[in-house]
C-alpha cells in the first residue's frame, strides 16, 4: 500500500502574492506547511505540485531545504499538475492538500487517510467544510479516481481545482461516478465559514503570524482555533471571507476546455 501526498504550490496569487513565501519566526509559511505534513503518519512520499512560472524558483529552494521532491507544471490546469506529480509513482492512495494551509495538522490527514484505508469501498474521502475549519482541508483518494478525473474532466474549473469532477459526481453528491464520503470532525462543528486558518488576504497572514508567534508551529488546530476564540479582535480580522471564493469565481465564468 502506497500513500502519496501532494501539496500544491505556487508563486503567483491575485489577492495575496507570494503569500506562501512569507516569513514568521525565520521561516517561511511553506516550510512551516511541509514540516508539519511530514509529521502524518500514513505518507509514504511527500512532493510538491508546482508551476513552470519564473517565481516556481523560491518554491524549489524551500523544497529543496526541506528535501520534498517537486514537480512542475501548467499554471491553469491544475489537475493535469497534479496527476503530473502523482502518475510516476504509482501510489494505491494520493492525498491532495494546498499551501495556502501553513498549519494543516497532521491528526486530521491521520485520520481522515486511515478512514479511507479502513473503507476502501470509497474511492474518495475529505474533511467535511461543514465540520472543519477553513485551513485544514484534506483530501484522500484512489489514484484510479484522479486519473479518471484526468481523462475525464472538460470544465475549466474541474481542470482549475482537481478534485471538482471527482465530488460533484460522487455518492456524497448524488452522483454514481465515485463513491464518496465527507469525513465528519469528531470534535463536532466548525463550520469553514466561521473558523479561517487558511491564508488568501493580507488579514488571513495578520492571523496565521499571531498565532504563530503566540502559540508556535507544533500545536493542533483545536488548539489554534481556541486561541482566536479567546481574542476575539483577531478572530475578527479575517471572519468576514468565505471558503472557497476562488472556486466560486472560477463556476462564474466556467467553460468547456479542449485538453
Amino acid at each position: 500500500m502506497k500513500v502519496l501526498a501532494i501539496t500544491q504550490a505556487r508563486y503567483g496569487s491575485t489577492r495575496l502574492p507570494a503569500k506562501i513565501l512569507k516569513e514568521v519566526n525565520g521561516q517561511t509559511l511553506l516550510e512551516i506547511h511541509l514540516k508539519r505534513i511530514l509529521q502524518a503518519n500514513p505518507i509514504d512520499k511527500l512532493k510538491i505540485a508546482t508551476t513552470d512560472e519564473e517565481g516556481s524558483k523560491f518554491i524549489v529552494e524551500v523544497a529543496n531545504k526541506v528535501d520534498v521532491e517537486y514537480f512542475k507544471g501548467s499554471v491553469d490546469d491544475v489537475l493535469s499538475r497534479f496527476y503530473g506529480t502523482a502518475e510516476p509513482e504509482k501510489p494505491d492512495y494520493v492525498i491532495r492538500l494546498t499551501s495556502d494551509c501553513p498549519l494543516i495538522d497532521p491528526s486530521v490527514i491521520d485520520a481522515v487517510v486511515t478512514f479511507a484505508i479502513e473503507h476502501p469501498e470509497y474511492d474518495y474521502v475529505h474533511t467535511d467544510a461543514k465540520c472543519f475549519p477553513d485551513g485544514l482541508d484534506t483530501e484522500v483518494m484512489k489514484f484510479s479516481a484522479i486519473e479518471k478525473a484526468y481523462n475525464e474532466a472538460n470544465l475549466k474549473s474541474e481542470r482549475e481545482h482537481v478534485t471538482p469532477y471527482i465530488w460533484k459526481n460522487g455518492t456524497a453528491e448524488g452522483g454514481t461516478i465515485f463513491n464518496t464520503y465527507n469525513y465528519p470532525n469528531p470534535e463536532g462543528e466548525y463550520n469553514a465559514d466561521d473558523y479561517r486558518i487558511t491564508i488568501d488576504e493580507p488579514e488571513d497572514f495578520e492571523v496565521i503570524k499571531a498565532l504563530i508567534e503566540k502559540l508556535g508551529i507544533e500545536k493542533g488546530w483545536k488548539e489554534y482555533i481556541d486561541y482566536l476564540l479567546e481574542h476575539k479582535e483577531l478572530y475578527a480580522l479575517n471572519s468576514r471571507f468565505a471558503n472557497n471564493e476562488g472556486y466560486a469565481k472560477s463556476i462564474a465564468n466556467d467553460q468547456i476546455i479542449n485538453k
